[in-house]
């Protein structure tokens, strides 16, 4: 079986078709989803999905690309985190591609997800891009990490350079791979993948964005994750059914989830 670690089934154009959405993840072995929050206007719905399904949950926080959102305080974070489904703190992270200017704004809003994380002891859910380095710093500073008594968490659709990635796998974190991985283009992130252990290693759509291969162009979807384990079996010569059954039984002990 398969878990997408990281959805947004929310999203208006798989939120109109759920049922079938459902569907196709049963028709492929993906037992459970985790819907992602990537603000607070939108977090009901979020919450909405994961209360009405049984094999969803979710998690709270507000993305960086997000700039004209309301910003999230810690306690807000904490009072939202205090539910059954919510398993996560994030989406949270940096993010220096899409955004110019000034952005001590998203370090402050990344620091207060880590901080919330501290306090209800629930993972974060980690985005990155173009700013690895701000990233791996402020985890440190704050303590977002296992190994210094923070909830640690997963670094979600990972595309940064094995030294991040053993970097957060430093501090208890997970590495997620996406659709990204299977891209023919990928093949620093394929290496980076090769040497990631199972172990420490999650799968996960990032949907309705980057669907993998053969889908590639496609609207994304759950069901699809399917396609991320394969691609991963194939690289580490290792069979589909213990990158299922890992990558399975990493989530449920990351997000503290008893099965």
């Amino acid at each position: 079986m398969y878990i997408d670690s990281h959805c947004h089934i929310n999203f208006p154009e798989l939120a109109a078709r759920l049922p079938d959405i459902f569907s196709k993840m049963a028709d492929n072995r993906v037992t459970h989803a985790l819907c992602v929050s990537v603000d607070l206007p939108d977090f009901p719905q979020v919450l909405a999905l994961a209360e009405q399904h049984a094999n969803v949950f979710a998690s709270v926080g507000v993305h960086p690309d997000y700039e004209e959102t309301p910003e999230p305080s810690v306690d807000e974070l904490v009072r939202l985190a205090d539910h059954p489904k919510i398993v996560a703190i994030g989406e949270t992270g940096l993010d220096y591609y899409r955004l110019q200017g000034d952005l001590e704004w998203q370090r402050e809003r990344f620091r207060a997800h880590i901080r919330a994380s501290r306090v209800t002891g629930k993972p974060l859910i980690i985005h990155t891009r173009a700013a690895a380095e701000d990233t791996i710093r402020i985890m440190q500073e704050e303590g977002a990490g296992t190994n210094a008594g923070g909830a640690g968490g997963v670094m979600h659709c990972f595309t940064e350079s094995l030294e991040v990635a053993q970097a957060a796998m430093a501090m208890g974190f997970y590495i997620s791979f996406s659709g990204i991985v299977t891209f023919k283009s990928a093949k620093e992130l394929q290496a980076v993948a090769l040497a990631v252990p199972l172990e420490r290693m999650l799968i996960e759509t990032d949907s309705p964005y980057l669907a993998p291969v053969p889908h590639r162009g496609k609207m994304n979807e759950p069901g699809l994750v399917c396609h991320v384990a394969e691609f991963l079996a194939r690289l580490k010569e290792e069979p589909l059914e213990r990158v299922a059954q890992q990558t399975t039984d990493n989530f449920f002990s990351l997000f503290r989830i008893v099965r």
